[in-house]
């Protein structure tokens, strides 16, 4: 198996040698160690023992859950492998921590009584003092248990008597015997837009030995949500005028709280609307991740808007040559509410600490399906700003301002996102055999002007059909603007699929343009940023979840790729990430994503050209390459430069089983070539981990915290000696009532690569926080949670 040294691990995250100097020699995998050589150092707290086999614990001791509340401690051991593990449904911390829920979903804290937290809370940014301040919390999507009826609920659950969270949470939640038809879910539809969005609350403490509280009280905590605005509609003419309202409650009347954009959407494409707006807004939804700014505002990433017949709640993603929408799509939800697609999909600014300042939707950082946002900014430097496309294929982007930074605390700083140049990253394949993770790259530019240079199919599933991969791993789907003329198409707009079965016959009418031959504008470019990118040559990745700059050196950039696979919507580049698994060897190397990093070579970020290295593999930690984690998501940089991330497996692979009532077991088979996402649910469910940079234990990554079942981690923001973190969705789309407990066997690698097996025992869905609240059979809510010691000391770790 591949090792890395400590050196390699620390030298990624940027540390200096003197940070390692009290470190033994020691080889470590990048998830834990390699060797059985004991060591004395310890840690700030006893690491959480997961079901898997981690290196770490030949050498330090774990505290094993035993239930709610209990655990016992397990000492360091040559065998890590556990015979049974059983799931608890809680948020399991360290022994020397608390966990308590600061907000959730439902909560009433806003000045209109009847306004509520919303649902999915992700992204948590903070602007304020370690003991008082506004914390923003996305909320980005909605699914069963809010409502039977929500967007991809497993049919067994559809089908069956289980209840809804929603009327237990939410008084007058609205609710159906059977299912919504276009004459009645106006009221449902519009209160999951509703449970969209954004929440701004201000929380505070007496002082550091206290724990954060909601001061509920406060008149600037409000909602931004996905029907902010409605009240616009009726200024139409198209048929939606008198679309203004989604129910009979205060907060479901159409307010005029509607959103702006800037930059060449607001003026070349937002005109042409078919809503008659122009540049009027309603709402933000699909809220994901995003960023801080250091002159206190908050940027959110629209990232799933795209609708379907499945995923209703949401709008058109298609957009035409001029880039307005290719029309709505029947029973959606921008159909119903008249919400036009080109209108969605944006980083949108909000000030927490100020009403007043109107939401805006920057359009220079481009429309596709947006994860974060890493931005650099200096004095006298230009604004740089780093982003990822979160979809099968999606990419890796630049944003570098035309103005320069002043005062980086100016809240004029905002204007700088209102014109400049979005770029997107060429990965170049490593060109070096005895280097094969690593290579140069270069920033293409998103402008008219931009000469055409698409992505060729077979070159991007090259390494995937050389394994022998055959299916939809070897069809390297390259996704394009449809265009009229074009191999055989009849229509303009929309998207088309080149793929090796058609590329011979396609790319000729794509090759030797401009950007300006396909699109009518620069705003129209930045509507369609998908597959214009691919159109000019950008790398299609592998899903980019999270990206941070380096504090200690703003020229490198670390990206988590979170997952390989190929999928409908788009191939990454098999030449640079893993897309499979290519042999039958049991220990193979893994698809789950992994941990990248871009070195800028110009000094102030703002050059075209740039070096790129893979720098580990996700997978077990017996596989090859494989640093013991799955699908990590969001990175966070602490006080002291530690490193924390959390991981995103999928829910319908957590444990092994899939969602729904039936909870049916997945097929995990270490023998298998290609796809092999199923094996994540050797993992369970989502953790939290820790990398300490300093110490004798730095480059160690320790696992901190684990979920409730069916949840996703997200949002990590230290406020001083605090760790804010959402909790979504618990027991999504399984039934939390009754109670049933799914038990079965999983087979795992072993640390030198062979394989056992583990009895696993799992309660079906999760009852979190109503267990830890003094209900033990209560509905299972989104919540954002606070950590800290129990010993308090000014400092998280």
């Amino acid at each position: 198996m591949s090792k890395l040294s400590r050196r390699q691990l620390l030298a990624f995250f940027g540390c200096s040698a003197a940070a390692t100097v009290l470190a033994p020699t020691v080889e470590r995998k990048l998830f834990g160690f390699s060797t059985g050589v004991a060591e004395a150092a310890q840690l700030p707290f006893t690491p959480i023992r997961l079901p898997h086999p981690l290196s770490i614990y030949r050498e330090q001791r774990s505290f094993l859950p035993t239930g709610l509340g209990s655990g016992s401690i397990l000492n360091p051991s040559s065998d890590t492998r556990l015979g049974q593990y059983t799931v608890y449904d809680d948020v399991i911390v360290p022994p020397e921590y608390e966990r308590y829920v600061i907000i959730s979903w439902g909560d009433r804290v806003f000045p209109n009584p009847d306004e509520y937290f919303g649902f999915n809370c992700d992204y948590t940014g903070y602007v304020g003092t370690p003991l008082d301040g506004y914390l923003t919390v996305n909320h980005e999507y909605v699914g069963y248990p809010i409502s039977k009826w929500a967007p991809a609920t497993p049919p067994d659950l559809v089908a069956g008597n289980f209840p809804e969270a929603g009327p237990l949470v939410i008084p007058g939640f609205p609710t159906f015997t059977s299912a919504p038809t276009a004459a009645n879910r106006r009221t449902l539809w519009g209160e999951f837009f509703y449970n969209q969005g954004m929440s701004v609350i201000r929380i505070s403490r007496r002082d550091r030995r206290s724990r954060f509280r909601v001061v509920s009280s406060d008149p600037k905590n409000r909602r931004i949500h996905g029907l902010s605005g409605l009240g616009i509609n009726s200024q139409r003419s198209d048929g939606y005028q008198s679309v203004t309202s989604w129910g009979s409650k205060s907060y479901q009347q159409g307010d005029n709280n509607y959103l702006i954009a800037t930059g060449p959407v607001a003026t070349e494409v937002l005109p042409l609307s078919s809503d008659g707006l122009g540049n009027k807004i309603i709402g933000t939804a699909y809220n994901c991740s995003g960023g801080n700014t250091p002159w206190g505002t908050v940027l959110s990433a629209e990232e799933n808007y795209q609708a379907s017949a499945t995923f209703f709640v949401g709008v058109t993603e298609a957009v035409r040559p001029n880039g307005t929408q290719t029309g709505y799509i029947a029973d959606t939800c921008g159909a119903e509410f008249g919400l036009v697609g080109e209108k969605y999909g944006y980083m949108v600014e909000i000030d927490p600490a100020n009403p007043n300042f109107r939401p805006r939707k920057h359009s220079w950082l481009g429309r596709y399906r947006h994860e974060n946002i890493a931005m650099r900014v200096q004095a006298g430097k230009k604004l740089v700003a780093y982003m990822g496309d979160d979809r099968r294929g999606g990419h890796t982007w630049k944003f570098v301002s035309s103005g320069t930074v002043t005062n980086p605390r100016a809240k004029s700083n905002s204007q700088l996102f209102e014109n400049g140049i979005l770029y997107v990253a060429k990965f170049n394949p490593a060109s070096d055999p005895t280097r094969p993770n690593e290579g140069t790259g270069e920033w293409i530019p998103l402008l008219l002007s931009t000469p055409t240079n698409p992505n060729v199919p077979s070159q991007i599933a090259s390494t995937a059909i050389a394994a022998g991969l055959t299916g939809s791993l070897a069809l390297g789907r390259v996704v394009l603007p449809r265009r009229n003329g074009i191999a055989g198409q009849t229509v303009d707009g929309g998207f088309f699929n080149c793929e090796t079965t058609n590329e011979a016959t396609a790319l000729p009418g794509y090759r030797n343009k401009t950007l300006a031959d396909f699109y009518t504008s620069q705003g129209a470019v930045l509507c369609d940023c998908y597959p214009a990118a691919n159109l000019v040559g950008g790398t299609p990745s592998a899903r980019p979840e999270d990206i941070e700059i380096n504090p200690r050196n703003p020229r490198e950039v670390i990206i988590a790729y979170t997952d390989g696979a190929p999928g409908s919507d788009g191939y990454p580049d098999s030449r640079v990430f893993v897309v499979g698994k290519y042999t039958a060897a049991i220990n193979d190397t893994q698809q789950s994503g992994g941990l990248y990093k871009i070195i800028e070579d110009s000094a102030d970020s703002t050059g075209t050209t740039f070096r790129w290295q893979r720098f580990s593999q996700a997978g077990e930690d017996g596989s090859e390459d494989g640093n013991g984690f799955a699908n990590v998501d969001n990175l966070a940089f602490d006080n002291r430069n530690n490193i924390w991330g959390v991981t995103d497996m999928s829910t319908n692979l957590h444990n092994g089983f899939n969602v729904g009532a039936a909870g049916t077991p997945t097929t995990l088979n270490h023998a298998a070539i290609g796809d092999v996402s199923t094996l994540v649910g050797v993992f369970g469910n989502n953790w939290l981990f820790y990398i300490p940079t300093t110490g004798r234990m730095a480059g160690a990554v320790v696992p901190f915290a684990y979920g409730p079942p069916r949840c996703e981690m997200t949002g990590p923001t230290f406020i001083a000696d605090t760790l804010i973190l959402a909790v979504q969705h618990p027991s999504e789309d399984a039934p939390f009532s009754p109670d049933q407990t799914l038990s079965r066997s999983i087979p795992m690698l072993n640390l030198d690569g062979t394989l056992f097996s583990q009895e696993r025992s799992v309660p079906r869905g999760s009852h979190w926080p109503s267990n830890i609240q003094g209900n033990p059979n209560g509905p299972p809510k989104p919540a954002v949670i606070g950590i800290r010691s129990k010993r308090p000391s000014g400092q998280f770790v």
